[in-house]
């Protein structure tokens, strides 16, 4: 069914190691080796233009591997993750293309970081081979983040259910979720589970039905 899917893609597979319902832990984790990646990327350009690149050349190659072990950690949170989509579904399929490009991303950030080991012992700049590596791989890092940002934005995967999110959007509840006394009144109708889809969407042609 459509409706125990959506709850399925919404919930944790385990709290403690993927984060609790409404709070993953995969979002927090991909800041690490998109900040480290990104910032690599600076210093290797930076390192053309300085006159002593050798301090940005040493720091690029620590941020690569800072960022690996980043994407180790947001890799394994987000695996659980996938975990708790319905195979066959769009959603899924999304999620492989997120998952293959995020491990392409980090094996060319293993073979970077060992092209250059050991070679800025000189203090020389970035080379154009190994910038023009770095460069492919926040390209292909950015077409990843776009297909999670549709997971969690279009697909509504570990995003809290529309009543939960109607709760922090309606005026007269404290945070603990109970009617505030300032500002009496009805409270308003629950709204029907959404996960990517409005409820008016032909269930045909909800991102969380299998095709036939």
């Amino acid at each position: 069914m459509a409706g125990e899917s959506q709850l399925q893609a919404k919930r944790p597979v385990s709290a403690s190691l993927a984060g609790p319902y409404g709070h993953p832990f995969h979002p927090i984790l991909v800041t690490v080796p998109i900040g480290a990646w990104v910032t690599s990327l600076v210093f290797d350009i930076a390192s053309h233009v300085v006159s002593r690149p050798g301090f940005l050349a040493r720091s690029s190659q620590g941020l690569i591997a800072v960022g690996g072990i980043g994407a180790l950690l947001a890799a394994t949170v987000g695996l659980l993750d996938l975990f708790a989509i319905p195979a066959g579904t769009p959603a899924f399929r999304t999620a492989l293309i997120h998952m293959t490009l995020n491990l392409l991303v980090t094996a060319a950030y293993v073979v970077n970081f060992l092209w250059r080991h050991g070679d800025y012992t000189g203090g020389g700049s970035v080379g154009l081979g190994r910038l023009v590596l770095s460069a492919l791989s926040v390209a292909a890092l950015a077409v990843s983040g776009f297909m999670g940002g549709k997971l969690a934005y279009r697909y509504g995967v570990r995003v809290a259910d529309g009543n939960t999110q109607a709760e922090g959007c309606t005026p007269g509840h404290s945070q603990s979720g109970t009617r505030s006394a300032v500002q009496p009144g009805p409270r308003p109708p629950r709204q029907p589970m959404s996960c990517g889809c409005p409820a008016t969407v032909p269930l045909g042609s909800s991102p969380w039905t299998s095709p036939h």
